[in-house]
């Protein structure tokens, strides 16, 4: 439930950051006063706002990433392990048409991978220091295969598009709905706004909060999807077998505590468990035992 509140209280940063913005720039004020302000013009705002706050966090998602997980980069390979890791990665982007992303490793002892960038030729993938101990050669290579295919499929930009539009309708209903109340708490007096100035504040703070706990469900589900497209390409870089066998051996690990940050769940190539209905409508992995058994439909159909 822990990672659950984190998960939503950074997307719900975002938004809110947003909604001060407009806010500061006296938007809020203006809709406050005219009832019958322009939806579509509010829209417009709307998204301009959403969508910087999210394209920002993109254009930060490296730097944010090496902070929060503590990865080292490889510069220059000081032993055997490392180079294979290197010559690895390079061997999967090339396969897979896209730059040599920066390759780094982050200490924790479960078994663990994400990518991160702003666009496909400028990513970062980093694995765990427990996955390199734990985990057969190809094994490895599997999951960088899986990571590489993030990359390779655009899926950060495009995650961060479907974050955007989120945002957007948060902060767009979100004042509708508060506008429209305004409107009904209003009828029959001569005060047009009977939510005062501050009310109307709290009212769409407290709609933005709701709406945006709902609109996570649909960014998680796309999370989820996108998790069955990277391992299909996964399957096609490094093999069917190699990929189930990494998956399985991450299955086999989901009783560790989950060492990842909260806020670099989605780009991880594993969540853990998630068995309660919240946990599943909210995460952005599809359980294990389903990515396993979607690559083997895939291999048997081949």
């Amino acid at each position: 439930m822990m990672r659950i509140a984190l998960f939503l209280a950074t997307n719900l940063a975002v938004v809110l950051v947003a909604s001060i913005t407009l806010r500061l720039l006296g938007v809020d004020a203006y809709l406050y006063q005219a009832t019958g302000a322009d939806p579509m013009s509010l829209l417009i705002v709307c998204f301009v706002f959403g969508m910087v706050g999210s394209i920002i966090s993109l254009f930060m998602s490296k730097t944010m990433a090496k902070m929060s997980t503590g990865t080292q980069i490889i510069e220059q390979p000081r032993n055997s392990q490392e180079q294979w890791l290197l010559d690895t990665v390079a061997e999967l982007a090339r396969d897979a048409g896209i730059k040599m992303p920066d390759v780094g490793i982050f200490p924790a002892q479960q078994s663990n991978a994400f990518a991160t960038g702003w666009n496909r030729n400028d990513a970062l993938v980093a694995v765990s220091a427990g996955l390199m101990q734990q985990m057969r050669p190809e094994e490895v290579r599997a999951v960088l295969a899986h990571e590489i295919g993030h990359v390779a499929n655009g899926d950060m930009v495009t995650l961060t598009l479907i974050q955007g539009v989120v945002n957007t309708f948060v902060m767009f209903f979100a004042r509708i709905v508060a506008q429209a109340i305004n409107a009904f708490l209003s009828r029959g007096s001569d005060n047009g706004n009977a939510l005062g100035f501050m009310g109307y504040f709290v009212v769409v703070t407290v709609l933005e909060i709701v709406f945006g706990i709902l609109a996570s469900m649909i960014v998680a589900w796309f999370s989820r999807w996108r998790e069955y497209r990277a391992d299909a390409a996964g399957a096609r870089l490094a093999g069917s077998g190699a990929m189930i066998n990494a998956l399985s051996r991450l299955k086999a690990e989901t009783q560790l505590p989950d060492q990842m940050p909260a806020s670099m769940t989605a780009m991880a190539i594993t969540q853990g468990r998630t068995r309660q209905l919240l946990q599943k409508l909210f995460a952005s992995h599809p359980p294990l035992d389903d990515r396993i058994r979607a690559l083997k439909e895939a291999a048997y159909r081949e």
